[in-house]
């Protein structure tokens, strides 16, 4: 997912990133509003995660999220 997807879709991802990353307060969601690197400095601050690490959780987090989006029309195959 690229960055300008993130920052549209960010309304809907903001309460799967809270799930994902708990310590995350909504001060801090609010501060990000969508921008993948404000992200990763705050998960590199509350998680102490180097700039490739909170790069790569992103990338993994944002991947998940769009095979979630993809399977949802897929699911309904199998039912």
């Amino acid at each position: 997912m690229n960055s300008d997807i993130f920052r549209g879709k960010w309304l809907q991802l903001r309460g799967a990133i809270k799930k994902q990353w708990g310590d995350l307060t909504d001060d801090d969601l609010t501060m990000v509003e969508g921008d993948m690197d404000r992200l990763a400095g705050v998960l590199q601050e509350r998680y102490g995660y180097t700039r490739e690490e909170a790069r790569q959780q992103i990338d993994r987090f944002t991947r998940e999220h769009d095979q979630d989006d993809m399977g949802h029309s897929h699911d309904t195959s199998h039912m």
